[in-house]
């Protein structure tokens, strides 16, 4: 669905145009924490009071959220200073338990990735990706885009 001129929402993630930037999810539920995202980048050109592509999103999305629900974070790494194989272990059943593409699960190399404690989870940080061991996996095609993820990762249940 089109919710803006180069807005694409769809039922797991959204495409822009205009910022070059497609973020996906697989497994739990991530559309608070895309929604978040949303408004962040159509925040200047729309002013604080209604911005349309966080409106439309959230209307097909039909997920009941309000402007002042988002809570943005500073990340505060907790790296994993050991990576054993019972971190990977974790890591790997996390990955094994999320419903998406095979083709996408191929494409992750956990052996390349930045590994941080979370409360009581483990996060780990590809290029191109972020998973969480409570069962979400965040793909992105730009760098930039990990830091936006981060920022609200408090808006995932739990996180």
């Amino acid at each position: 669905m089109l919710c803006e001129e180069k807005l694409k929402v769809f039922e797991n993630g959204f495409e822009d145009g205009k910022f070059n930037l497609r973020i996906e999810f697989y497994g739990r539920d991530a559309r608070r924490l895309l929604l978040a995202i949303i408004r962040e980048l159509y925040l200047p050109d729309y002013g604080e009071d209604y911005v349309y592509p966080f409106e439309c999103a959230k209307d097909l999305w039909g997920i009941p959220m309000e402007a002042g629900e988002i809570e943005a974070e500073d990340f505060r790494p907790s790296s994993v200073k050991f990576t054993n194989r019972s971190v990977l272990n974790r890591l790997e059943n996390a990955l094994e338990g999320i419903d998406a593409p095979e083709e996408i699960k191929e494409a992750i190399d956990l052996n390349k990735v930045e590994i941080h404690k979370l409360r009581k989870d483990l996060l780990a940080l590809g290029k191109n990706f972020i998973l969480l061991e409570k069962g979400y996996l965040l793909i992105f095609n730009k760098p930039s885009a990990r830091g936006l993820i981060l920022k609200y990762l408090g808006m995932l249940d739990g996180a």
